[in-house]
């Protein structure tokens, strides 16, 4: 069961924290400036806010005391960045991660994750703040790879990305303007690949910090690809480049 925090105030601590929650629950027709910033802390993060009438709310939580909102918190548990990187010392193989730069969508969030567990990375690393949390959407979308997977949650991308570098991690970022195709890399070395939000790509300090960008060629008439495919064609081409020897997969919905 998923634990619950009540009270305005606990609530928008856990929002600014960046605590992992599934969805905020609203009595119908409380109001006032701090269910305003709570909405807005929750759009922020991603979070779904669903208003439910007080006998939806009683069965939810019998308490005075929630002042008509609380919050479901997820039940993922999060990682260090080294976590993920002694996953791949102990498989002796070469880092290969992934950091997904304020991905907003649960869906794409799930069908990246997915794709990161088929393909043998070693965990995904995403921000605390402006980014979808690991949820029950983001567990069905991936078809349970959230709980196989190890994710690290951090609170800055670029530092992190600077940490990676200095343990010897090429980033190879996912962009449009790239200046080399994703097929033109070396993926054999350690690396870190980064992908962007759905609508803005990667964030221009982020962008930075990568050693190279890298594009995928578009040859109609749409501007860019869904962020998980773009992600999913990259990761194959780590894969096809450390093994390429495929296995016959079963596809399933």
């Amino acid at each position: 069961m998923n634990e619950l925090i009540a009270g305005r105030n606990p609530v928008i601590e856990a929002l600014r924290s960046g605590t992992a929650i599934e969805k905020v629950v609203v009595l119908y027709g409380v109001r006032g400036s701090a269910i305003d910033r709570i909405r807005e802390l929750a759009r922020q993060n991603s979070v779904p806010v669903v208003e439910v009438n007080k006998q939806k709310f009683r069965e939810l939580v019998n308490d005075t005391t929630t002042q008509g909102v609380v919050a479901l918190v997820g039940t993922k548990e999060y990682v260090s960045v080294d976590a993920l990187l002694n996953t791949a010392k102990e498989r002796n193989q070469p880092p290969f991660l992934l950091v997904l730069d304020e991905i907003q969508d649960p869906q794409n969030l799930g069908a990246i994750i997915r794709t990161a567990e088929c393909a043998g990375a070693h965990g995904v690393i995403v921000s605390k703040h402006h980014s979808a949390s690991v949820n029950q959407t983001v567990a069905r979308t991936s078809a349970g790879a959230s709980e196989q997977l190890p994710i690290a949650k951090v609170t800055n991308i670029a530092t992190t990305l600077d940490e990676l570098k200095a343990q010897g991690l090429l980033i190879v970022g996912a962009d449009v303007s790239g200046d080399k195709l994703y097929y033109e890399l070396d993926y054999k070395t350690p690396l870190a690949i980064v992908v962007g939000n759905e609508a803005e790509g990667i964030r221009r300090l982020v962008k930075e910090k990568c050693d190279f960008l890298v594009r995928i060629p578009l040859l109609g008439n749409i501007g860019s690809l869904n962020a998980s495919v773009a992600a999913a064609l990259i990761m194959y081409e780590v894969v096809r480049a450390r093994d390429g020897n495929y296995q016959h997969v079963v596809l399933s919905n």
